[in-house]
């Protein structure tokens, strides 16, 4: 199903531009929560089968050269040049048969001979060019060949792929299949990576319940799960530490129990200013040193971003999208940064609003957008999804991504270029926890 977004009808205070004054804005958040993290920096051995999905420790370079011998491109036969001197067609004696995986003959030439070769196998010492089976007529014991071939056609060089010491993989690299084959070719059976970064989740509601049955006045918890899957997708250790009541001294006692004790601490819910919002006030209490507080954000306004120890904290609201968003604007890059990654990917691309609609300014609207149709140039339009709400997360279920609107920006019309977020398989670091 989809529905034109009514953005910006909402007439609540988190809307007030005066207000939206005394906020962070998404690009002061998100140098506050880097700040928060320090690269962890021990380091284990891994096989290279396990790898995926890890992040190198120190530069991988080639041991060899690539590829180890002289190779043959193509299925053909091996000729000297001098045995094609004069006017062709030429037939040539076959005196081997050389395939993949075999040595390549040491014997003398003889003048007007051919050697049979596969791809992939040992050029023989001598060969001058591989002429393809496509322009030879196979006779069995002779070779008809019928064009004359350049000096090294369809040979690859010793070391033409890949010189030896050549950089493979750069450290700070989150391996992905594609280097997995690339170390196997070279010879790789284990890797250094660093150890995950090891993050602790937890709910705060006193109405959150486990799935199963539903109670009266109560809901399923939805962001736990959510949350530890976010962060196992950036590669996170991910330690499942349940729901915290909404009691301040029990909270306090949470806080207090975990500090130090992980890389960072991640959770949703009690960081506004409601009555029942304990979790600044016990933050503080329990050591905790509040860095930020309240982003010019919708949704997920009331984040918190701060350190308890050595440990990096960040509250995000409770509605499941706010919760969402925070996670993908200020917490993702932070996991893979711990994670010893040098450059994390993603950040907004461009796209094309496919619909109209007016909204509040003050602060950058993330809204759940699906692609619907690409312009001339290929750039996505998109169109929003859903009513605006911040606390369901239907709209995102149906999304290709997350359409970016500046916080001055009171109109949109149907061809205003925006950002987009686009979502993408981020599975490296999925490890199937439990997380119910």
């Amino acid at each position: 199903m989809t529905v034109h977004s009514a953005v910006g009808t909402s007439r609540c205070g988190c809307d007030d531009t005066r207000l939206a004054e005394r906020m962070l804005t998404v690009a002061q958040a998100t140098a506050i929560a880097r700040s928060l993290v320090t690269p962890v920096r021990e380091t284990e051995p891994m096989p290279l089968g396990r790898a995926c999905g890890r992040v190198v420790a120190s530069d991988v370079t080639a041991p060899h050269p690539m590829p180890f011998f002289d190779q043959s491109a193509m299925d053909g036969f091996a000729v000297r040049l001098d045995d094609l001197a004069v006017q062709g067609p030429w037939r040539l004696t076959v005196t081997d048969t050389v395939a993949a995986g075999a040595r390549a003959p040491d014997d003398d030439w003889m003048k007007g001979t051919a050697k049979r070769i596969y791809t992939g196998a040992p050029v023989p010492a001598g060969a001058d060019a591989v002429v393809m089976i496509e322009d030879c007529r196979d006779e069995g014991a002779c070779v008809t060949v019928g064009r004359p071939p350049r000096s090294g056609e369809n040979i690859r060089p010793l070391g033409s792929d890949i010189a030896r010491g050549a950089l493979l993989v750069a450290a700070g690299t989150m391996i992905e299949p594609r280097h997995i084959g690339l170390l196997a070719a070279n010879g790789f059976a284990e890797l250094d990576v660093f150890r995950r970064p090891r993050v602790g989740v937890f709910s705060t509601g006193s109405e959150l319940v486990l799935q199963g049955a539903p109670e009266e006045g109560r809901i399923f918890d939805a962001n736990r799960p959510m949350l530890i899957a976010l962060a196992e997708t950036a590669g996170a250790e991910v330690i499942d530490l349940g729901i915290v009541d909404d009691k301040h001294e029990a909270t306090v006692r949470f806080f207090s129990r975990y500090a130090g004790e992980f890389d960072m601490l991640l959770s949703s819910g009690a960081v506004s200013a409601g009555g029942r919002d304990f979790i600044r006030s016990a933050f503080a209490r329990a050591g905790g040193e509040i860095r930020a507080w309240k982003v010019a954000l919708k949704p997920g306004k009331p984040a918190l971003f701060g350190t308890l120890g050595r440990t990096a904290y960040f509250g995000l609201p409770g509605n499941p999208l706010s919760a969402f968003v925070g996670f993908e604007l200020f917490v993702r890059e932070q996991i893979l940064r711990l994670g010893g990654v040098s450059e994390p990917k993603g950040g907004e691309t461009r796209a094309l609003a496919g619909y109209s609609a007016r909204r509040k300014t003050g602060r950058t609207e993330y809204v759940p957008a699906r692609i619907v149709s690409r312009s001339p140039e290929g750039v996505p339009v998109v169109e929003a999804l859903g009513n605006g709400s911040s606390g369901t997360l239907y709209a995102l279920g149906l999304a290709d991504g997350l359409a970016v609107i500046p916080a001055e920006q009171e109109r949109i019309t149907s061809g205003d270029t925006l950002g987009f977020l686009a979502f993408g398989p981020r599975l490296a670091g999925l490890t199937n926890g439990d997380f119910l």
